[in-house]
Parts: structure tokens; sequence; C-alpha cells
């Protein structure tokens, strides 16, 4: 191990963070704006400090070493920290002027980005917003890997460093053929899922999850043979064409019966749903920023009528 009093510089945190990023010197490189050798330089210098080796470097591909996915999270709070150190000097302690990296999950993207990408530069003039849609595990992955500044997704995330902020709640409605029998009820029990063929998202959509949940809390148990596809538009064609039944999210509504081929219906309350929240790093230090820009997100979509946003402390 290195000497114990060894402090590092924040410019080898800052290579050691690059380049776990990109796992690529040259693209690492280019994001700090430095030469590749000086990038090379200031990560050496850091492993020699530490007496650790963080990257293992092959004539073909760069990786982290096991100490080096350990410290990672710890390097990137540390160059959090500086930043927003140099912010707040340099007056810049408002992170909602300026870019911000937002991630969206895929049930939850196409149904509200219309209103936010509208509503945002009425209220934050000065925010620019680069959007990511993804899974919510890889975009917890790029949250921790500080690709991302943060993600609307369904609560609970439960992830290590990562602070969760309520949004609103939304029910789950039941995508029917246009014509079905059930077509425009309000008062279904979740119970009579058992007598349906549920169809279900591939694995890794967390909707796919909470429609299991409601099945089992219904104490029915879902045929995991039946049709299962990669995005909630396809899982309603397959419903419009007579494969199944699915469960949408409320905000989806208007846009997935656009076509007239789909019909919903209504369960009996209290209604199976969700609870959406924006997600963030702890080490970021921009709790405060982050809330008030959930509150511009809830109210914003809360202007539908398709939720209800969650009171402060709820």
């Amino acid at each position: 191990m290195g000497d114990q009093s060894y402090q590092p510089a924040i410019g080898g945190l800052r290579a050691f963070v690059a380049v776990a990023k990109k796992l690529h010197f040259g693209s690492a490189a280019a994001d700090l704006g430095v030469s590749q050798p000086s990038l090379s330089q200031a990560l050496a210098g850091l492993e020699a400090g530490l007496g650790i080796q963080l990257v293992e470097r092959t004539t073909r591909r760069v990786m982290l070493t096991a100490e080096g996915r350990r410290l990672l999270p710890s390097a990137m709070a540390a160059c959090d920290a500086i930043d927003n150190f140099l912010a707040e000097a340099a007056g810049e302690d408002d992170p909602l002027r300026g870019s911000i990296r937002l991630g969206l999950i895929p049930t939850i993207a196409p149904y509200i980005l219309p209103r936010l990408l509208r509503g945002l530069p009425l209220r934050r003039p000065e925010l620019e917003l680069r959007v990511v849609e993804d899974q919510t595990a890889r975009l917890l992955q790029q949250l921790r890997d500080g690709t991302l500044d943060a993600a609307v997704l369904a609560l609970p995330a439960n992830a290590a460093g990562i602070g969760e902020i309520e949004m609103y709640d939304e029910d789950f409605v039941l995508a029917i053929p246009d014509g079905h029998p059930l077509a425009g009820r309000k008062r279904l029990a979740p119970s009579m899922l058992a007598d349906l063929p549920l169809l279900l998202l591939d694995e890794g959509h967390c909707l796919r999850d909470q429609a299991l949940d409601v099945c089992q809390a219904a104490g029915v148990d879902p045929d995991l043979r039946q049709t299962r596809a990669a995005s909630l538009t396809t899982a309603v064609q397959c419903v419009e064409g007579g494969l199944g039944v699915t469960l949408i999210p409320r905000t989806s509504v208007a846009v997935e019966t656009a076509s007239g081929e789909l019909a919903t219906a209504e369960f009996t309350k209290p209604r199976p749903g969700r609870r959406i929240g924006l997600v963030y790093r702890t080490s970021s230090g921009r709790g405060a920023a982050y809330a008030e820009l959930a509150a511009d997100i809830a109210e914003l979509v809360a202007e539908s009528g398709d939720v209800t946003p969650v009171r402060a402390g709820r």
C-alpha cells in the first residue's frame, strides 16, 4: 500500500474518473481537454501514490481493476465535491442554470416529455435539458458513472448513494381491444386478471415487475409464457391485435388510444399504480435544486389531470 499521508491531486482523480467512464484513454483525455500523455501521467501518479493499480491496460482494451471498481464511487464523490466548491466560489450555485442530463424510463418518456419540453423552458429559461431514455438499471448505472445528473423513474430505486424525490402517483389502467366486454368499465377487481391473457413487457422494464406485483397482491398467477413485448407501444399493438390485455400507466392512455382500436377499463379503489420520482447522486450536493426541478416536473405532468402530485412530507 502507498504512503498513508499521501494526498491525491484532483487532476489524478479526474483522470481516473474520466478513464473509468470511457474505458478509453483518448476519449477520456478529450473529455478533460488534456493531452493523452498528460492524462496517463496524472493517472499513473495517482496509482503510484496510492500503491494501487486502478486501471488495467492492454493493447486492445482498458478495464478497471477490482480496486478501481471499489474506489470509483469515492473518486466521483470527491470530484463532485470539488466541482460544487468551485461553482460556489465562482457564484454559480444554481445547477438549474445550464445543462442537465436527465434520464427517463421508456414507460414515462414518450408521455410526459412533450409537456416538459414545452413547459420547462418557460419556467427555467436558462436550463438546457438533455434527455436520455433507458431502463431503470442502466439509468442508475449512468447516474453512478456521472454521465447523468438526474433521472425520472418509478420509486423506490433502493440504490446506494442515490437520493429520491417523490413527485406524483399514477394509476394503472387495463388496456383491452376495442369492443371487448370490459371496455369502459370503472370498477374492475384486480382479481379479474386471473381470467385474462395478460401481456407483459420484457425483463428489465420496471412496469413488468409492477404488473407482477399487482397480480401477486390480487392472488393471480399470470402465465409468463404469454407474448412479451420490448416496449409499451408494442404491447399495446398486440392488445389491438387480439393477443391479450396489458396494464398501462394512466399518463399513456391519450397517446396509446389515439388510433381508436384500443379501449380501457379502470380498477376499483384503491387502484393499483406506481409512484414516480426524481433520483440523483447524493454526492452531487444538489438535492435542493433537484427538488425544485422535481416540483416543476410534477406540476407540468399534473396539468393533464392524469396524476396526483405527492405533497412534501407525505
